[in-house]
């Protein structure tokens, strides 16, 4: 029997509610939900919690179809603490959570560099008035 013509199986499948492959791929490094407790040593509710509480921005990828948080949000020793407040004036500059990924994710020359590395390198005030200036 040949499977050349036949349907995509579920588990091939890419889900409705997942990013775009350039979006995935823009990111790069992703830690699955679970792996993120682990990192964090907390319970995977707590980390369903930190999303909701905008502390941290899980979206679903194509492959594997799972949620995951930007590896880039993690530090060390937690979450990265300046992403929150940029999570929160993007949102109200009415991105999305894909919106909110790709801006944090592509290169700003005003910065120099992506939003995400200059929060990282503890340049929270310009990555915020940049996010601020959108919502104009």
């Amino acid at each position: 029997m040949s499977t050349e013509n036949a349907p995509e199986t579920t588990a091939d499948a890419i889900p409705a509610d997942a990013i775009p492959a350039d979006l995935d791929a823009l990111v790069g490094d992703w830690v699955t939900l679970p792996d993120v407790a682990e990192h964090l040593d907390i319970r995977v509710t707590r980390v369903h919690n930190l999303v909701s509480e905008r502390r941290l921005l899980a979206v679903r990828r194509p492959s594997p179809p799972v949620r995951s948080v930007p590896a880039a949000f993690l530090t060390g020793t937690g979450v990265l603490e300046s992403l929150r407040g940029t999570l929160v004036l993007l949102q109200d500059a009415g991105y999305d959570d894909e919106e909110a990924l790709r801006w944090l994710f592509t290169e700003d020359e005003s910065l120099p560099g992506r939003p995400v590395d200059a929060l990282r390198e503890g340049h929270k005030t310009e990555v915020r008035r940049r996010a601020q200036a959108l919502a104009w």
